[in-house]
């Protein structure tokens, strides 16, 4: 049937994720699927059994648009516990249906036409499309392979009076890296005296390796005073498919975030946010998720020693990075859709967090699976 054109598209060159396109082939040919972010282990019957009890209970309609003032009272208690910033959960503080959500609807709050964002690559694939659907212009500057740090000098040579919006990550997807206190003490000094905006995606605050400390932007008063703090209970409590997270930022900033999510999603599931108010009263559930997954990571990697792939090590996330130079000329994107058909385990290529798809031979690979499914993925990947 032939239709009309009548649309011009506002994202012309977007098409099907690369999640959604390796998780589809990884089906199609039965393959272990270490591309796409998500556990393959259930998330804890306690949780479970909470969002049935207020099912049960009649808690199924709408949550107050900012959420249930029980879960973001006891966000702003681990907040200030944590980092020793305390954000009103009046004011501050709101869950959302998701960080993607939360992402998206601090970029509309604050990026009019022209705006320009700096973003680091390689990126999560939400912000260059949210920038642009915006009105915004997308700012790249590269991390430096092959630990994945700033090049702060570069920075500074970016920002200008069209500069509005500076997104930081981290722990960072896709690289595992994480930013450090001279990171974000050389971050505050650059943005001094002007009116720039950050949004930090800290959706992996709890899942940081080896005794080091997550440097939320909440640590620091004068980056928090100009920061949205976006999480994620999805990452933190392996529920991926949930679609809950929280936004906090200081007053000003979230009276604007509000006026966006209220015609964006209005509010969030209603039982899952009375479940996870109760559950985070145990500290455990979350402040245990670093060792947890850094044994995962460990069994990964001592499993792949034998393997001709370089490992890049990971200092949080639950990705991590190998190398193929030694095994392969081709295109990331081409060798990883090779090891999906014909040795069955799917991963994702870097290249495509970039927006010129630069291509260094590097796949990440998922290790938030069972020790069983890390260990035949491993077996694969020592044959390769």
């Amino acid at each position: 049937m032939n239709y009309p054109n009548l649309i011009n598209s506002k994202l012309p060159n977007i098409g099907t994720t690369i999640f959604t396109v390796m998780s589809k082939l990884a089906a199609d040919h039965n393959a272990i699927n270490l591309s796409q972010g998500f556990p393959d282990f259930s998330c804890n019957e306690e949780l479970i059994s909470l969002v049935n009890k207020y099912m049960k209970a009649g808690n199924n309609q709408y949550a107050p648009m900012a959420g249930l003032i029980g879960l973001r009272e006891i966000l702003s208690e681990k907040t200030e516990a944590l980092y020793g910033a305390k954000y009103d959960p009046e004011s501050e503080i709101t869950i959302t249906s998701g960080a993607t959500q939360a992402i998206y609807t601090a970029i509309a709050a604050i990026i009019r036409e022209g705006d320009e964002v700096i973003i680091f690559e390689p990126a999560y694939d939400c912000y260059q499309p949210a920038i642009e659907l915006n009105g915004g212009k997308t700012i790249y500057m590269q991390l430096c392979a092959p630990d994945y740090s700033i090049d702060w000098e570069k920075v500074k040579k970016m920002i200008n009076h069209r500069t509005k919006m500076i997104i930081i990550n981290t722990p960072h997807n896709p690289t595992g890296s994480v930013m450090s206190i001279d990171d974000m003490l050389i971050l505050e000094k650059l943005i001094k005296g002007t009116d720039i905006i950050i949004i930090s995606d800290e959706v992996y605050e709890h899942i940081i390796f080896d005794n080091q400390q997550h440097q939320s932007v909440a640590r620091f008063p004068l980056l928090a005073e100009r920061s949205f703090i976006i999480s994620s209970f999805g990452k933190t409590f392996h529920a991926t498919g949930w679609k809950i997270g929280y936004c906090v930022a200081p007053k000003n900033l979230m009276t604007e975030f509000r006026k966006v999510h209220q015609f964006l999603v209005f509010s969030a599931n209603t039982p899952i946010q009375f479940a996870l108010a109760e559950f985070l009263k145990q500290k455990n559930n979350y402040l245990e998720l670093g060792s947890f997954y850094q044994k995962k990571r460990d069994y990964f990697i001592n499993a792949i020693k034998g393997s001709r792939f370089e490992i890049i090590p990971s200092a949080g996330t639950y990705f991590q990075l190998l190398n193929y130079t030694d095994l392969s000329k081709e295109k990331d994107t081409d060798y990883a859709i090779r090891l999906t058909k014909e040795f069955g385990i799917a991963s994702i290529p870097i290249s495509v967090f970039y927006h010129e798809k630069e291509d260094n031979k590097v796949l990440r690979f998922c290790f938030a699976k069972k020790e069983e499914t890390l260990e035949k993925a491993a077996e694969i990947l020592n044959k390769i």
